[in-house]
């Protein structure tokens, strides 16, 4: 029997990347489809329903951030892995990235093997998240089959890298994980981030879940309080 292809999308304003990057990724075995702007690459994903989608930034008609926000809320691409592909190196870019939802950043240019590499670890963290389908704890529901969240009753639908976190710590509550292993964890030994993604990420559970919840241990990393 042959297995399913893993669907990617790319979207980028440059028919010169498109066609580079299909060849290289269509060469390594996946199924590939391409959009020019962010307003097509929403369309084309709600219909495709990829696996994953290597996105740019600067587009015409919808730039990447709100392409990718907007992805984020449709409830059929919430495993869909989201990353960006793109030119711009500055910092506040990179934490809009990360803030609109994306699950890794990549500057270009990049090598084509260190991108095959990149993507096969993301997809790799992303089949293993049927280990631990259902934790529960006293105040927390982490259900990883429907990527909800219930807190106190009140169900959360979260970006993807804010889910695998507090999954993370809520499957070994009031344990201290290390920011190395978080970031391991997350988002992959392969996959290189700013070192202030992690704080963006645990700021964004807290707003949700209340400062309380979530302990820093300074120099060290983070805990759940449950």
């Amino acid at each position: 029997m042959r297995m399913k292809k893993i669907k990617i999308l790319l979207v980028d304003d440059e028919p010169d990347i498109l066609e580079f990057l299909s060849y290289n990724l269509i060469k390594e075995g996946y199924e590939v489809s391409t959009a020019s702007n962010g307003a097509e690459g929403i369309k084309k994903a709600k219909t495709e329903k990829p696996d994953l989608i290597l996105l740019d930034i600067m587009m015409p008609e919808m730039d990447g951030i709100e392409a990718c926000a907007e992805i984020k809320k449709i409830d059929s691409l919430k495993k869909t892995l989201i990353v960006f592909l793109t030119a711009r190196t500055e910092e506040f870019s990179q934490l809009a990235g990360y803030e609109a939802g994306a699950d890794d950043y990549i500057t270009k240019p990049v090598k084509p093997k260190v991108l095959m590499s990149k993507i096969k670890a993301l997809l790799r963290l992303k089949s293993t998240d049927e280990q631990q389908q259902f934790i529960e704890l006293e105040e927390f529901i982490i259900d990883r089959e429907t990527y909800k969240v219930t807190f106190n009753g009140e169900e959360f639908m979260l970006p993807r890298k804010e889910f695998e976190l507090i999954a993370l710590l809520a499957s070994n509550p009031k344990r201290v994980f290390k920011r190395d292993e978080i970031l391991e964890k997350v988002w992959g030994n392969e996959v290189v981030v700013g070192g202030r993604t992690i704080d963006v990420h645990v700021r964004k559970l807290r707003e949700k879940f209340g400062n309380d919840r979530l302990s820093t241990i300074k120099g060290v990393g983070y805990k759940l309080n449950a």
